[in-house]
């Protein structure tokens, strides 16, 4: 399942998404996953939650190569059942465009693999259009 915080920096996306990171840890038995552009959230996630630095993968550029990272940590840990992904639209070269593609890939990872994504997107549900309908918007 692929689920989604969508809003305007500033709106309190990342907020939330911290936050449901933390209580899912805390009743999950399965691992979670944190991305984040940088490392200024790791002191804000529970100890348990693996958190990602995306500016550690400066060559992880495009959709396409996020999507193959993100197989990476799949392949890596048999016992994920979340992946957080805060901000997918703040990476270079990831544009709206790129973002029903992007999520109908996620959808086809979640289903094949049995993780759940939520995945937050700076920008109005207007400006995404039809990129997000079919999914669960969080806000």
């Amino acid at each position: 399942m692929v689920k989604l915080m969508v809003g305007r920096k500033g709106a309190g996306k990342t907020k939330a998404m911290i936050q449901m990171a933390n209580d899912h840890v805390q009743v999950s038995e399965g691992s979670t996953v944190y991305i984040n552009k940088d490392h200024r959230l790791m002191y804000d996630l529970k100890y348990r939650i693996r958190v990602v630095s995306m500016e550690d993968y400066e060559y992880v550029t495009s959709v396409n190569e996020f999507i193959g990272f993100i197989y990476g940590i799949i392949s890596s840990d048999h016992d994920l059942d979340v992946i957080f992904m805060d901000s997918i639209l703040k990476y270079e070269n990831v544009e709206i465009s790129d973002i029903k593609e992007f999520l109908q890939k996620l959808a086809k990872i979640s289903e094949v693999h049995d993780v759940d994504f939520v995945v937050s997107l700076s920008a109005d549900k207007e400006e995404l259009g039809d990129s997000i309908q079919g999914f669960e918007v969080l806000n």
